[in-house]
This record gives C-alpha cells, structure tokens and sequence, in this order.
C-alpha cells in the first residue's frame, strides 16, 4: 500500500503534501498537534461524493491557507472535538487502506477539477 501512497502523492506533487505523523501518539497527544484549520478524517464526518471532494479541493486549491486532512490515530479522535470531519466510508478501515483511499480521491477531484476522462460518469 505504501506504493500506492506514493504513486498518488507524485502524482499530486505540485498540489498536495502528504506527512506520515508518528503513530504512537495517544489520540489527545496526536489531535493537539494538528494545525487549528484540520479538517478530521473519521468515519462520523460527512459524507461526499466524488464530484463533491473536487469542489471542496478547487475550494482548498485557491485558498490563501494551507489544508490539513487528518487520518485518526487508532483510537480515533477525541470524541466532540467541534472540528470539520469528512468521512471516507461508514466502515472502519485500517490507516493504510484509508491514506490510500484519501490519496486517490484527492487525485480523482484535481482530474475532475481538470476535466480529464480518469473520472467516469
């Protein structure tokens, strides 16, 4: 999988900077180290479709900030912590599997944002 992650993130290199976070943190440690404006993976968040993502990426794209997607660590995050969550599937996934699942709907949304054929309807 880690290929996989690789792959999608040169792919995104000019849009996207991916950062592998240590995994031993408690999830009170990990989640008060993530930047104000993080945008939290977890399956609780909302729910998008394809199309929706590459809006809300041609939103992040022309945003004078930087966006910070979050996988959570493996107790996941603090329960009511108020901040934007998205989520990537109803079922639990293994923080592997969901990087690449992360990765790739990013580089769905920049080819749909492109309109190239990689996304079809």
């Amino acid at each position: 999988m880690a290929g996989l992650i690789e792959d999608y993130s040169n792919r995104l290199k000019s849009k996207v900077r991916l950062e592998i976070h240590n995994s031993k943190l408690s999830n009170i440690e990990y989640y008060s180290r993530l930047p104000d404006n993080s945008i939290l993976l977890d399956e609780g968040g909302r729910m998008l479709t394809s199309v929706e993502l590459s809006k809300e990426f041609e939103n992040w794209a022309i945003s004078s900030e930087d966006i910070n997607l979050a996988i959570g660590p493996a107790d996941g995050f603090p329960k009511d912590h108020g901040r934007d969550s998205l989520s990537l599937s109803l079922m639990t996934l293994p923080h592997e599997l969901a990087a690449v699942l992360l990765m790739e709907q990013l580089y769905r949304s920049h080819e749909i944002s492109r309109g190239s054929a990689y996304h079809r309807v």
